[in-house]
């Protein structure tokens, strides 16, 4: 087992009268790429910014990188980099000037050298002179990237990095997220993709500020006791409204040319597919989806407590 990259327990924060996050533990090993996920609100954003030092938690504690996240906030944000969900750098300054910016600030030695190095890493050389305002998302993406990994830090924490490009960027920047991760960089991400978050060693669910499940994909679709159905046929999709309305059926949608039900209960899902669906219309039973499991969760949760008062 790796040694763990982040270990706290119990963080609280309130903003007001509001509890953004109450009582989250989380355990990451070194080396490892893992997802934090939930709807908006969740208190992903807040978790992430306690454990690198951004904000002081109310309760709880821990360390992060080795250093006790309340007193050695300075040193974790020098070992980490932290890349937010909004393009946050310099647009009408270059790709290399939005790069020597940052290495001044972190007071890198041999600085031409480690920009052209991180600049022939990330495919950014042959745009080097370009203003950061003119990129795409995805050329923003990368740079972004490009600047938080800079000083090589020993953390990488990602905020919904993806939001806003196209497939194919979000699968270039997946590729680099794991490049990294295979030299030893700890990566905690956020995102509201599921393909993202199968490509994760593990994840984390939030919701309402609570911690709701942690651990390997398969793992945590194995503990969902969620049984799942496929149904193909002409006319299949106007089906879904009545399935809906069955009992035991908790979840139905269209997708792929096929309509996907699932529920707790195998027999109630049998028993709503003799009642439904006409002869021609064939079924089979079909391994529950990640997103399955997370409209599972999210309607477990309920709906949000965390007002006091």
């Amino acid at each position: 087992m790796s040694a763990a990259a982040i270990d706290v327990y119990g963080l609280v924060k309130c903003f007001g009268n509001k509890v953004a996050v109450d009582g989250v533990d989380l355990k990451m090993p070194e080396g490892q790429v893992w997802g934090f996920l939930g709807p908006n609100g969740s208190g992903k954003t807040t978790t992430i910014r306690m454990i690198c030092g951004l904000l002081t938690a109310d309760e709880g504690g821990g360390q992060c990188l080795g250093f006790d996240i309340r007193k050695d906030a300075n040193l974790i944000k020098q070992a980490t980099g932290y890349m937010t969900q909004k393009f946050s750098f310099w647009e009408d300054l270059t790709i290399r000037e939005n790069l020597a910016f940052v290495a001044r600030l972190y007071r890198m030695p041999r600085m031409g050298r480690k920009i052209d190095e991180t600049l022939e890493g990330l495919g950014l050389s042959q745009r080097q002179n370009q203003l950061a305002g003119s990129l795409s998302g995805g050329w923003k993406q990368r740079l972004a990237l490009a600047a938080v990994t800079m000083h090589s830090p020993r953390l990488l924490l990602l905020d919904e990095p993806t939001a806003g490009v196209d497939p194919q960027a979000r699968r270039d920047f997946w590729d680099e997220i794991h490049l990294l991760s295979s030299k030893g960089l700890t990566v905690l991400v956020s995102t509201h993709y599921m393909d993202e978050a199968e490509r994760c060693d593990a994840i984390v669910y939030l919701a309402h500020g609570k911690l709701i499940t942690q651990g390997p994909v398969h793992d945590i679709i194995d503990k969902a006791g969620l049984f799942s159905f496929r149904l193909v046929g002409e006319g299949v999709r106007e089906l879904t409204e009545a399935f809906r309305g069955q009992s035991g059926v908790d979840h139905a949608a269209y997708y792929g040319n096929a309509l996907y039900i699932s529920g707790r209960n195998r027999n109630a899902l049998e028993q709503a597919i003799r009642d439904v669906a006409p002869d021609h219309v064939t079924a089979e039973e079909v391994k529950p989806t990640l997103e399955d499991v997370f409209i599972e969760l999210m309607e477990q949760a309920g709906t949000d407590k965390r007002m006091h008062g």
